[in-house]
């Protein structure tokens, strides 16, 4: 054995030497066990991806249903009483899956409707015979402070993908998915129809764009003929979070130049997706 080889050995040996000493009375805490699976990392014994998603389960047993879910405000739902002309456009434009149907408020959800059960409606024919009774399922709900890990072990053991978060009070607080949760693990889940392989922008409509998070400044600059400046971060995630002051939550705006972002997707350690509009037509400016 070479001395580079023998003392890479050594290397190992004291660090194995110094983690079993350290775990022979166990990590004192989260923050200590997250120092070692770090060093672990650092020794090539996990790679990156696999610390992140270690780190991202140790997350969910500490976060509350509060901590990710969709606020009341920013839920599309379908209101019982409306006609099927009023909110189909609605369930196609949104692209979810599930809707929650609601009362007389956005607080009083009644139930859920699959938006695979509104194709049978979407026809003239189908839509003279619709009726809500027909499609309209029960809701989950948790309390906002359900803890991430309890909520995902029911979500398997029942197979709902949606609950809606209630407050102390009773009243819809908000919703979450089982992919909220999942996205705390493994990062974002992007839908497949969302985006080309490796196109970080996608055109929406006249002056709206969805772009991931992760896009570098030279792409959005090259995309909108703009020409914000790369010097302090590289990334949207970089610019945004600069623009606010602080990581973004979900539904959070700001208005840079002759754009206004919008924090579509987020976690507690990243934001993943945004949407973008121009706020007047033409080029935007950099600022």
């Amino acid at each position: 054995m070479s001395k580079k080889g023998s003392g890479g050995g050594s290397v190992f040996r004291r660090w194995v030497k110094g983690v079993s000493h350290r775990l022979t009375d166990g990590p004192e805490d989260r923050a200590q066990l997250i120092q070692l699976l770090r060093e672990a990392k650092k020794h090539n014994l996990l790679d990156a991806e696999a610390l992140s998603m270690i780190e991202g389960v140790l997350q969910v047993a500490e976060l509350r249903v509060r901590d990710i879910m969709i606020p009341r405000a920013q839920m599309v739902v379908i209101a019982r009483d409306d006609p099927i002309d009023v909110f189909l456009p609605i369930a196609i434009e949104s692209a979810h899956s599930r809707f929650p149907v609601i009362g007389v408020d956005r607080g009083e959800v009644v139930g859920i409707i699959l938006a695979k059960d509104l194709l049978a409606y979407a026809g003239k024919k189908g839509r003279k015979r619709f009726d809500m009774r027909d499609l309209l399922r029960s809701a989950v709900f948790v309390p906002d402070s359900k803890r991430l890990n309890v909520l995902l072990k029911e979500f398997r053991a029942s197979r709902n993908h949606m609950a809606i978060v209630v407050d102390e009070y009773g009243a819809a607080a908000g919703l979450v998915t089982i992919e909220d949760v999942l996205e705390q693990i493994v990062g974002e889940i992007e839908d497949e129809h969302d985006f080309e392989e490796d196109a970080p922008i996608l055109k929406r409509g006249e002056r709206d764009y969805t772009a991931k998070a992760h896009a570098t400044i030279d792409e959005f600059n090259d995309y909108f003929g703009s020409n914000f400046p790369d010097d302090e971060f590289d990334t949207l995630s970089g610019l945004v979070t600069h623009a606010l002051g602080h990581l973004p939550q979900r539904g959070e705006t700001s208005d840079i130049g002759n754009f206004r972002f919008k924090v579509l997707r987020s976690d507690s350690r990243r934001i993943h997706l945004l949407s973008i509009r121009l706020k007047k037509e033409g080029v935007g400016e950099g600022g």
